[in-house]
């Protein structure tokens, strides 16, 4: 079947194996560590698909609700030339596929971009954020999209964060996660990122809640060249060697009483206040 230019191969049953990366395979199949060559993210809504193909993702299929076809081949500009498999269903059938309710007619499978080195999301950066124990990927999805508001120039993720390109993780993040340069941290840690940022000459800035801290509005915080900004789990925070490592640690002045606000919501304010209106 060719509409527009584009071949669509029509899905009628479940166990159709191109169905595999949407129905079948767990995250870490998709991860595929051992072949990283066929590892594979998935991608949920139009806009995201959009967004993949702009920032030139090599999309393998296409999942898409058999009444959205035109609707995909205006959005996606040339897509009749791109060597990707374009799979439509009904409803009906779709509607059994994890998570394809929520995404409005649109699913996509894509090769897992190659991993960024952290020397190459720290050149020329003057605004990263450090993310430490983040296990929740809806957490990781909003700090993505709220460092890509708010122009943070790369993210930097300790070895146990969760995987950034984590189903959920990419469709909170509105697809920023392609957009945010972004690494994992070498170990040691928290010892080898803390020194290849002091040679980069970034001031490391802890969010917690301890004796030394200072107000986020603090004017001191507004001289330094470049700033590495560290956050931890809603539960227990930074760990100490984090806290003992870094120049500084700043809260967020908060009424009422309440003393912590969740990590995404915190991220933004952060962001805001020692990225964002520093640039003017």
């Amino acid at each position: 079947m060719v509409t527009n230019s584009m071949a669509i191969s029509r899905i009628t049953d479940l166990s159709d194996s191109r169905l595999d990366p949407y129905l079948r395979l767990s995250e870490r199949q998709l991860r595929s560590v051992l072949h990283p060559d066929e590892a594979l993210v998935i991608l949920e809504s139009l806009f995201v698909i959009k967004l993949a193909f702009e920032r030139g993702l090599d999309v393998v299929s296409v999942l898409v609700d058999e009444r959205h076809v035109d609707a995909l081949a205006s959005a996606v500009s040339g897509l009749g030339e791109k060597d990707v498999d374009v799979l439509v269903a009904d409803r009906g059938l779709l509607s059994q596929v994890t998570g394809f309710n929520v995404t409005r007619g649109y699913m996509a499978a894509a090769r897992r971009p190659a991993a960024r080195g952290l020397r190459d999301v720290l050149e020329g950066a003057r605004s990263v954020a450090v993310l430490e124990g983040l296990v929740d990927v809806s957490n990781l999805g909003a700090i993505f999209r709220n460092a890509a508001a708010l122009g943070v120039d790369g993210v930097v993720l300790a070895p146990e964060c969760a995987d950034p390109l984590n189903r959920r993780a990419v469709r909170v993040s509105m697809g920023n996660v392609f957009l945010v340069p972004w690494a994992v941290a070498p170990r040691p840690w928290p010892e080898a990122l803390l020194g290849e940022l002091r040679q980069r000459g970034f001031e490391t800035v802890a969010m917690a809640l301890d004796e030394r801290a200072v107000r986020m509005d603090d004017p001191s915080l507004r001289k330094s060249q470049g700033t590495a900004l560290f956050f931890g789990t809603e539960g227990t925070g930074l760990t100490r060697p984090v806290l003992d490592g870094v120049d500084r640690t700043v809260i967020i002045p908060m009424a009422r009483g309440v003393d912590s606000l969740n990590v995404a919501a915190s991220s933004a304010v952060a962001f805001w206040e020692l990225f964002a209106r520093r640039r003017g």
